[in-house]
């Protein structure tokens, strides 16, 4: 009987090991959905990429972007977390969110501390003056060369950028997002507000003449920027498959039906720029 139940017994525990080998690689989203809880997308409110609505309703067309990739992945049980843009990667490293969905760019720096999906946008920077650009100002070296203060978000990859162009440290004024940004350069505390050229339309846009928006052709092409939804780095094999559910979603109809009404036309689609290539050339 020994002889005979001995290899059963070590049949059952190589089955139970390979049975159980996906619970061992799967990474912690993965597994948190397979435990029946709810995908957190964490963002901070930047219009028209990414704000809340009632109830935290998760608006904007990153949002609108990541859950119907989401969706087309079958996952649409979805917890929105809101909080301020410098919370969101230590946000995601200590395990309060899952993805990041509000309008990060892709950049060297934040690609050795979170994993990005493919990148789902191009992008490029934008001013937002006083009514007719007093100082004229157009671009980085503008700001230099006339010694003037731009006002950007806190932990915004803009200030590395401007850096990198010239403008000194102390000319840069940090605030918490894009209703500090219009509230400096209407009050006069900054000549100049940077964020995302879609960001900046959009303040401009409501702010009731207080400021407008400077032609962003003038911004030379390596300033140009890649969007991506944003994971932990342990959760490589649930990027894998959002990867491929984004190239489906990719244009679609669906996707431009979704993204349309903020704003996100066929011009902001990525193209066939790599992911690879924007972590190591931005």
């Amino acid at each position: 009987m020994k002889t005979l139940l001995r290899p059963i017994t070590i049949g059952l525990g190589l089955a139970l090991l390979f049975s159980s080998a996906p619970n061992v690689i799967a990474g912690e989203l993965a597994d948190g959905i397979a435990g029946g809880k709810t995908i957190r997308i964490g963002f901070a409110t930047e219009p028209p990429f990414a704000y809340p609505g009632e109830n935290n309703k998760p608006l904007g067309f990153v949002n609108a972007f990541a859950l119907g990739v989401l969706h087309e992945m079958g996952y649409d049980k979805i917890e929105p977390v809101v909080t301020d843009w410098g919370g969101l990667v230590p946000g995601l490293q200590a395990g309060r969110l899952d993805i990041i969905t509000g309008g990060m760019y892709i950049q060297r720096a934040r690609c050795d501390n979170v994993t990005f999906a493919d990148p789902m946008m191009k992008v490029v920077d934008g001013f937002i003056v006083k009514p007719g650009n007093p100082d004229k100002i157009t671009t980085y070296r503008d700001i230099a060369s006339k010694g003037a203060t731009m006002v950007t978000g806190a932990g915004y990859s803009i200030i590395a950028i401007a850096k990198k162009e010239g403008v000194l440290g102390s000319q840069i004024l940090e605030v918490p997002g894009p209703t500090e940004i219009l509230a400096a350069v209407a009050s006069g505390r900054a000549a100049v507000g940077v964020s995302s050229y879609m960001t900046m339309l959009d303040i401009a846009q409501k702010s009731g003449g207080k400021v407008e928006v400077t032609d962003p052709s003038s911004m030379p092409d390596w300033t140009h920027n890649w969007i991506g939804i944003a994971f932990r780095g342990s959760d490589k094999d649930f990027v894998e498959k959002f990867n491929a559910a984004q190239k489906r979603y990719m244009g679609s109809p669906e996707m431009m039906k979704a993204v349309g009404p903020y704003g996100y036309d066929e011009k902001l689609l990525p193209g066939d720029t790599t992911l690879e290539w924007v972590c190591a050339n931005r």
